[in-house]
């Protein structure tokens, strides 16, 4: 019996775990091409996550920049302001839809044309329907004022010199200097209740 059992023959079995192996490192070889395909995948993402970074940073200097050199900018003094008004007019009943591009197509044959302002409410944004418009040259404003009553979107404009507002000057009038400014007498009469006559003195004794 001890001799049947050792002549038993297991066939193909016998190679059963060597077969599991090579299914094994088969399917691995299958599985390695996708793994390579994730990992760069996720290198490609890295960079692309780091390229955008680098954009914000960049953006970020730039917005820094622009905000320092706004805030650093030099004003103007007022023999400049002045200059500048002078080649500035006022333009009044302007449509409240209209646009400094439109503005300036109007004013266009009056000369080169540097700037259009129009004025908007601070709180609500909304325009107030007056603008101004700066053109390069004196000659050019001048020739500007022409255009009052012209009808622009339907509505006649009014143009205008630009008046400067100089420090300290105000509507009202500027104060005389004393000893000359209007006269007061002052009527004195000791131990009396009269009324004075106007223009009469008393010189007391």
């Amino acid at each position: 019996m001890d001799d049947i059992e050792d002549g038993i023959d297991f066939g193909d079995n016998a190679d059963v775990g060597l077969g599991l192996d090579e299914v094994l490192l088969d399917n691995q070889a299958e599985l390695d091409p996708e793994i390579e395909q994730i990992r760069e995948r996720l290198k490609e993402m890295e960079r692309e996550a780091q390229l955008i970074r680098n954009l914000h940073s960049e953006v970020e200097k730039q917005m820094t920049t622009v905000l320092n050199e706004s805030s650093s900018a030099i004003p103007l003094t007022t023999e400049e302001k002045i200059e500048v008004d002078s080649r500035s007019v006022f333009v009044g009943n302007v449509d409240y839809g209209a646009t400094a591009e439109q503005l300036e197509a109007h004013f266009h044959g009056c000369g080169a044309i540097n700037r259009v302002t129009i004025l908007c409410d601070r709180y609500s944004g909304r325009p107030k329907g007056f603008a101004y418009v700066e053109f390069a040259d004196k000659e050019s404003a001048q020739a500007s004022l022409a255009m009052t009553d012209t009808l622009f979107r339907g509505r006649q404009i009014k143009v205008l010199e630009k008046r400067t507002n100089r420090p300290g000057m105000g509507n009202t009038r500027a104060r005389r200097p004393y000893g000359r400014a209007r006269v007061v007498y002052r009527y004195v009469y000791p131990n009396r209740r009269m009324r004075p006559r106007r223009r009469s003195v008393y010189t007391p004794y």
